[in-house]
């Protein structure tokens, strides 16, 4: 079976990042996704390696055509690929799709039920909209990264999830979904405007309700799930591997202890702060007996919640990801599988990452450009296609 999505055409303006995730995401629930590409250089310049470096397993999935935007040809050519269109997807700076004259205002004149997707750190607007910035500004401004890291040291870069890809590009998939969901019924469009600053703001909420009660300690791992607790942190074993530790519920903590081979009333309580530094050094000096993979086997069909800590290169061949098909390998690159699971309508990967201009025939065609049409913009350099043999 085809993905929840089938029959939903977006088209994506190709970027960096958080805006291909979005688009991947639709994609593998089904969605027809079209790349807008640039025209790639003639001037033999070296790739991006930024945008390289984010395009395979996030380009995954996607039909391509590469066009000229500056040219009025090109911005006409675009426009009629998206009379057919259900959403789009940019991720550029404020202002700079409306100087293309593919600003929501334009897009909507051609299409009016078009979901306009809009990906920036900022906003549209506010003080800050035409900043530059990046992960780690956003979680900065949002109230996040202060609560990452150890106590009397730097907060810790974490990697780009929170910003980019949590608060960003699945926010927007949300929002875009929302938004298409409701067009189905009302045959308007509207502007889905995602921040990443706030969206990562947004995955801080239980955070900020704690802290408005007044139950949220403000130095760093200092709190039960910011490793403050001795039940929820990450130990160092034999081999200089390392297990996580997540026993919160009494029940759990009782199994963790057991299979630790401690003693509880010969400990702090499970809940004294006072006692946690204790409890952890008790910890510590516990899993440093024994291997990460002997701790694994021992607890193994336990409710100790503890986990190892494992690599990219190892996650894909634990036993439960392979039992799962958690992990796929896509043009050669192991990657994770397309999620959530549906019972019914099954996401999958629709293809691997297109060549800049693979589809540009392919796709005019089917928006009713003949050949002759299709030909003469390849000629005068609106159009590009990565392989001659496609020339209609």
């Amino acid at each position: 079976m085809v993905g929840p999505l089938n029959g939903i055409r977006v088209v994506e303006f190709a970027g960096v990042g958080p805006t291909p995730f979005t688009a991947m995401l639709l994609s593998d629930l089904g969605a027809e996704v079209i790349r807008v590409d640039r025209l790639p250089p003639t001037n033999g310049s070296a790739p991006d390696d930024l945008g390289r470096m984010t395009a395979d397993a996030l380009g995954r999935g996607r039909k391509s055509i590469a066009v000229d935007l500056k040219s009025s040809d090109g911005l006409g050519t675009v426009l009629t690929l998206l009379n057919g269109a259900d959403g789009l997807v940019e991720g550029f700076r404020p202002g700079v799709m409306e100087r293309l004259g593919l600003g929501p205002e334009a897009c909507h004149t051609q299409n009016p039920r078009l979901v306009y997707g809009r990906m920036t750190g900022w906003g549209q607007d506010g003080e800050m909209s035409q900043r530059a910035g990046h992960d780690l500004n956003y979680i900065a401004l949002a109230g996040v990264l202060d609560h990452i890291g150890e106590p009397d040291r730097p907060p810790t870069v974490p990697l780009n999830l929170i910003g980019d890809f949590g608060g960003g590009g699945l926010l927007l998939a949300f929002g875009m979904v929302s938004a298409m969901l409701e067009a189905k019924t009302s045959g308007k469009g509207q502007v889905v405007d995602a921040s990443m600053a706030e969206g990562s703001a947004l995955l801080m909420t239980m955070m900020y309700e704690l802290s408005g009660r007044g139950l949220w300690n403000h130095n760093r791992a200092a709190n039960m799930n910011d490793g403050g607790a001795h039940f929820y942190s990450v130990y160092a074993t034999a081999d200089d591997k390392h297990v996580a530790v997540a026993a919160m519920e009494p029940k759990f903590y009782a199994d963790l202890l057991d299979c630790l081979g401690l003693d509880a009333r010969a400990l702090p309580d499970q809940w004294d702060r006072e006692g946690w530094p204790a409890l952890r050094s008790v910890f510590a000096d516990v899993f440093r007996t024994r291997t990460r993979d002997e701790w694994s086997a021992l607890l193994e069909g336990t409710d100790s919640c503890v986990t190892p800590v494992l690599s990219m290169r190892e996650s894909p061949h634990h036993p439960h990801n392979i039992s799962r098909n958690a992990f796929v390998e896509v043009d050669g690159i192991t990657q994770p599988a397309p999620a959530p699971r549906f019972s019914r309508t099954s996401a999958q990967v629709q293809r691997g990452l297109a060549a800049p201009g693979q589809h540009t025939v392919e796709l005019l065609r089917n928006a009713g450009f003949g050949d002759e049409k299709i030909e003469t913009l390849l000629k005068n350099g609106t159009l590009a296609i990565s392989d001659e043999g496609a020339r209609p």
